[in-house]
């Protein structure tokens, strides 16, 4: 990764949730620059994610403006997961409202098995409980806390 293109990088929001960029979601693979063109290797959060196009463009436009022209590829393999998010992300998602992605382990409780483990992001309490297996856009399941009666998204666990 070349150090001086992350702070124009950081800049770039992800489209669905625009308090986090696409750097602390963890989709920038690399960014180098070769023969004056910045090359841009991103991975989607998920196959088929329809937001990719719109974080290529947004990439484009951010480059161009700090004076670089680029070329983005999407890379595949190996694929996206949530420890990809970084921990600013974390925060910046708890602090928007989304609850911050679990283990795996405990993310099949709370989805499969109605444990009480994601936390809300209104009070802090885990008396929370799953209301439907799917939020705001498909990597994410609607919960609602039993203390404040708050509503909120948890975005699942993806590895």
């Amino acid at each position: 990764m070349n150090v001086s293109l992350i702070p124009i990088l950081e800049k770039v929001s992800d489209p669905e949730i625009p308090v986090l960029s696409i750097m602390d979601m963890g989709v920038v693979r690399s960014a180098v620059i070769e023969n004056n063109i910045v090359k841009v290797q991103i991975t989607p959060t998920y196959s088929g994610c329809p937001a990719m196009d719109v974080i290529g463009d947004d990439i484009k436009a951010a480059l161009k403006k700090a004076g670089y022209e680029s070329e983005i590829d999407l890379i595949l393999h190996p694929a996206w997961t949530t420890d990809w998010i970084t921990p600013r992300g974390r925060k910046a998602l708890e602090d928007y409202g989304i609850a911050a992605p679990l283990n795996a382990e405990a993310d099949k409780d709370v989805l499969l098995n109605g444990k009480r483990l994601v936390k809300c992001t209104n009070c802090g309490s885990t008396n929370t409980r799953l209301v439907s297996q799917f939020g705001s856009t498909a990597c994410k399941a609607q919960f609602q806390c039993d203390d404040c009666q708050e509503p909120f998204d948890y975005f699942k666990c993806l590895k």
